[in-house]
């Protein structure tokens, strides 16, 4: 499958065609390389958060229930003694032993006086305490953070990664960078298996890990980046499983919305059969989907071998609220490696209405070298 757009620049040869081709051959040597770090999914890391909150709220619980002594009630040898004294006050005297107020006083008053002395050398042992305790605090203090750049420091919801066909997330590894260095900071990816055999239950998956973010993060809604085949799966699981109620804002990365002509050429795998334009999937999506919440953000490329035509990787339907942005000169592996459509993901993330560009949160953010087309705003 990813020989395909190689193939393609025999069919179609042109200078620009070429130097996208030479720059695709260069992405897919650089993401072969990477690719056995994004075999691993992140469902460890997600499992570790939650022990860690377990355990967190577990010795919280055990901290608001002191087990020791309660406030004001005398503990130690001296408190001990003067325990036995008062009871020894209202003991009758025993034989060989003596008797009388005289010894219960001095009894009392030895008791009192290693009270006294207990409590002195405890308030000065506490004191040292709080110095060494308030030192180690200080010395134990985590090294200021480095330099944040002009956007960092806002509040983004966690952002989601979805990958495409045959791949896994480390085709993510300078889309994550980026985002990160900006100010986002809690970002996923979700690595999906090449067995699966069907768009929608890869969208039910990626259901259950929404919920599982949003979970652990405290988020109501989030974002989600797709690429390729990944944007379909996400776009099935918000317009026809309910997922507007999750995803704020959906970016999708060459995402043959319409179905692309290039699967009819390996029909043997489900998923390929799936992104034919006739597809049962394909004619699902272009069902009605009134009132979907979800803001859909669209990148397209005039030169994109594997969007057969490339106009497929736009949505337009009359119920979504979209913006299709067209990127000039990208081929289809470098849309998550290429710093405009990173700069452009940015700004759709950022802004408070994706499909309104004039809305944005960061208007110096904006990508340069982009050209938007609002198809199907609602």
């Amino acid at each position: 499958m990813k020989a395909l757009p190689f193939l393609c620049c025999l069919i179609r040869p042109s200078a620009a065609m070429l130097r996208v081709t030479v720059w695709e051959l260069a992405v897919l040597a650089g993401h072969l390389l990477l690719y056995p770090m994004g075999v691993s999914q992140e469902q460890a890391a997600a499992a570790a958060a939650r022990a860690g909150a377990a355990a967190d709220s577990t010795r919280g619980s055990a901290g608001g229930s002191p087990t020791g002594p309660a406030r004001g009630t005398p503990a130690g040898p001296a408190a001990d003694s003067a325990a036995d004294a008062v009871r020894d006050a209202g003991r009758p005297p025993s034989a060989g032993t003596k008797s009388g107020p005289k010894a219960t006083r001095t009894k009392a008053s030895t008791a009192a006086a290693g009270t006294e002395t207990g409590a002195h050398a405890g308030a000065h042992a506490g004191t040292g305490g709080g110095r060494s305790n308030a030192w180690a605090q200080a010395t134990a203090e985590p090294l200021p953070a480095p330099a944040m750049l002009p956007t960092e420091g806002r509040s983004h919801p966690p952002v989601l990664l979805l990958h495409g066909f045959i791949d896994n997330r480390s085709v993510f590894v300078l889309l994550r960078r980026s985002l990160r260095r900006h100010g986002w900071r809690h970002l996923e990816a979700l690595n999906y298996s090449p067995l699966t055999c069907d768009i929608r239950k890869a969208a039910e998956l990626l259901g259950r890990h929404v919920e599982d973010v949003c979970e652990r993060t405290g988020h109501r809604r989030i974002d989600l980046v797709g690429h390729s085949l990944g944007g379909l799966i996400a776009r099935y699981y918000v317009q026809r499983l309910g997922g507007d109620a999750r995803i704020r804002t959906l970016v999708t990365l060459g995402t043959p919305h319409g179905g692309t002509r290039l699967a009819s050429l390996l029909p043997a795998h489900p998923l390929v059969r799936q992104m034919r334009p006739d597809s049962d999937v394909i004619k699902e999506l272009a069902r009605p989907a009134p009132n979907c919440r979800t803001s859909f953000v669209c990148f397209w490329s005039d030169l994109d071998q594997m969007m057969v035509p490339t106009e497929t990787a736009q949505i337009n339907h009359a119920d979504l609220r979209c913006r299709n942005i067209h990127v000039s000169g990208v081929g289809h592996l470098a849309f998550p490696v290429n710093g405009t459509v990173a700069a452009g993901i940015r700004e759709a993330l950022a802004s408070a209405d994706p499909t309104n560009p004039a809305r944005s949160e960061n208007p110096g953010d904006a990508a340069d070298g982009l050209a938007s087309d609002q198809a199907s705003v609602a």
